[in-house]
């Protein structure tokens, strides 16, 4: 039997050939002008006051709605491949303007069809969602009635669409361009290199402390010679926002993040409180690890180092034959499509230079298919990493049969089937482990999450939080922001750590990204609604994945109170659910602790 060598690098080619030189990628921008200005037309034209006359003219503009947003979806996701795999690409950076310019369009032109949904007055409203065809969209169309209620006349918003593109979206490019000139300068074989800002990201997992210590003298000194030119965007970003919200007449900051995540403050003040409460195992980890390590105190750049002698290294392809192994043993349908997404291209894993940081997985939804982006060193912690990954893109495979105005589901549920993902391989290599020598590593790898999740978001919830509130008052400095961001690692980490990362604010990609506000409290909410999900998969054994999907299928159209409430029978506003999950995170760590007592 002859097992598949599975690529380093990705197919993006069968979507449109030529990279940011394609004439297919063109061609294709150019019909979705043509389908925004049909689209455009259509909702002009539409007397949505007389809809009961004209419904089969409704279920038209539904299918145009759908045609619109997938294609967009589509020419996004290219650009942000293109931009990903080369920093330097600078075509694709012009075609990543063109897509925005489209989105803002395809905006404007909702905007317009939200206000004229929101104008049908309710008893037509209540007889129109009789059509079964339109019945199945109710939740999302009742959805887009109720968001344009509570924003600006439509003629303002869409001036607000047209201004954020060289506005709000402009300072959200012009973080990802100083990035891309962030180099960090390391000895290599006598030789000084200039790593990219992910090559120098993965040298935090090195055994040797010198090196890690080294990496991160020139990672702060690296972001703090552009910090000037990012305190300038960060401020802005969060300037443009905020005057929109006083404009709506928004005083919450936190109010469009949780209505973008279907959520309840309730929800996300019970989960941060149960937190908050159970950080002294976390802690308590922290000490150990730093007497494994032989320090007094652990720093920001040893939270990631291995401990022990063992350095586990996995090969791309061991690390792939891995996950598809321990996938199999939850569930048919994921392995086999994660090993369809490995045999087919659908991941960028090489450890070159000019790559950006970080990883992410995103959907092409004209072809049905997904593209998976990581830079691959062979640590355990980046087979955790693609296993993530996966999950996102099984996620968007759970869909396909779901209509596709249904399948918007938001960042904290999206984060859901990951950690899931990510779960099922962590847990199975700690149980599976040969020996203490081997099982100690991947445990704390499972502990590590944990502390990234429960501490390391919680220290930007709290950082975003207050300089929001700062940032009402006028400009927050470059001084301030590491202060606040200082303030708010040493609350999340217990005080915990020897030496923090201030800069934190610059470096983290999430705090500048301008399609999701609050980039932070849905990972920390994924995590732990997969550890209750987690939890009742093992109680049920494989054929528990039927089940799994029906809960992915309905995380596009209903509020996240309304899915644990209706797929696990949770009430989310109250501690109990979040206990659960914490307590499974204090049990790894008591498991670690013990077996490192020695």
């Amino acid at each position: 039997m002859t097992t598949t060598t599975y690529s380093l690098t990705w197919d993006l080619d069968v979507f449109f050939k030529d990279g940011s030189n394609s004439e297919e990628f063109r061609n294709f921008l150019d019909m979705i002008k043509e389908e925004i200005i049909s689209f455009n037309n259509e909702v002009d034209n539409w007397d949505s006051i007389h809809v009961l006359h004209e419904e089969t003219k409704f279920l038209e503009l539904l299918k145009k709605l759908q045609t619109n947003s997938q294609m967009i979806t589509q020419a996004g996701a290219f650009v942000s491949c293109l931009q990903a795999q080369n920093t330097l690409d600078e075509k694709a950076s012009e075609l990543k303007g063109n897509v925005a310019e489209l989105r803002a369009q395809l905006n404007t032109i909702l905007t317009n069809f939200d206000d004229k949904l929101r104008r049908i007055e309710e008893d037509q409203w209540q007889q129109l969602l009789q059509n079964p065809e339109i019945k199945e969209l109710a939740f999302v169309l009742n959805e887009r009635r109720e968001l344009a209620k509570e924003k600006l006349p439509k003629e303002q918003e869409a001036l607000v669409n047209s201004l954020s593109v060289d506005g709000y979206h402009g300072w959200g490019d012009m973080y990802d361009t100083l990035v891309s000139q962030v180099k960090i300068p390391f000895e290599e074989n006598g030789e000084i290199v200039e790593l990219s800002v992910g090559q120098a990201h993965n040298k935090f997992s090195n055994p040797d402390r010198n090196v890690r210590a080294t990496v991160f003298k020139n990672w702060e000194k690296a972001w703090d010679e552009k910090a000037d030119m990012f305190a300038t965007t960060l401020n802005h970003l969060a300037g443009f926002r905020l005057s929109l919200y006083k404009e709506r007449g928004w005083d919450e900051v936190l109010k469009e993040p949780l209505s973008y995540n279907r959520m309840q403050k309730e929800t996300l003040e019970s989960m941060w409180q149960v937190i908050s409460d159970y950080k002294k195992p976390l802690t308590d980890y922290l000490k150990r690890k730093a007497e494994l390590l032989g320090i007094e105190k652990l720093s920001w750049y040893d939270l990631d180092a291995p401990i022990g002698k063992v350095n586990t290294q996995f090969s791309y392809q061991e690390g792939a034959e891995f996950i598809i192994q321990h996938f199999g043993k939850f569930g048919d349908q994921l392995a086999s499509f994660t090993k369809k997404a490995f045999e087919d291209s659908w991941i960028e894993a090489e450890d070159r230079a000019g790559k950006r940081p970080g990883g992410f997985c995103t959907s092409f939804p004209v072809s049905g298919q997904s593209r998976i982006f990581m830079t691959y060193s062979g640590t355990p912690s980046n087979v955790s990493t693609l296993a993530h990954e996966l999950g996102h893109a099984f996620h968007s495979y759970a869909l396909k049969n779901v209509h596709p105005l249904k399948r918007g589901y938001a960042m904290n549920v999206a984060e859901t089937a990951s950690t899931f993902a990510e779960m099922i391989v962590a847990d199975a290599s700690v149980k599976n482990a040969k020996s203490d020598k081997e099982r100690l590593p991947l445990l704390e790898d499972k502990v590590q999450r944990s502390v990234a999740l429960l501490m390391n978001i919680h220290s930007r919830f709290l950082f975003e939080t207050r300089f929001y509130e700062e940032r009402k008052k006028g400009i927050v400095s470059k001084k301030r922001l590491n202060e606040l961001m200082l303030e708010a690692q040493k609350e999340a980490y217990g005080d915990g750590l020897e030496e923090y990362h201030p800069l934190f604010w610059a470096s983290k990609l999430h705090f500048f990204i301008t399609g999701v506000p609050f980039y932070n409290f849905p990972y920390t909410f994924g995590y732990l609604f997969s550890l209750g999900i987690y939890a009742q998969a093992q109680k049920e054994g494989k054929g528990y994945e039927e089940k799994y999907m029906a809960l992915l299928q309905d995380t596009g159209s209903m509020q996240v109170e309304d899915l644990a409430l209706k797929h696990l029978n949770v009430d989310l506003t109250k501690r109990d659910f979040w206990e659960e999950g914490v307590k499974l995170c204090v049990k790894d760590v008591e498991e670690f602790l013990e077996a490192t007592k020695q």
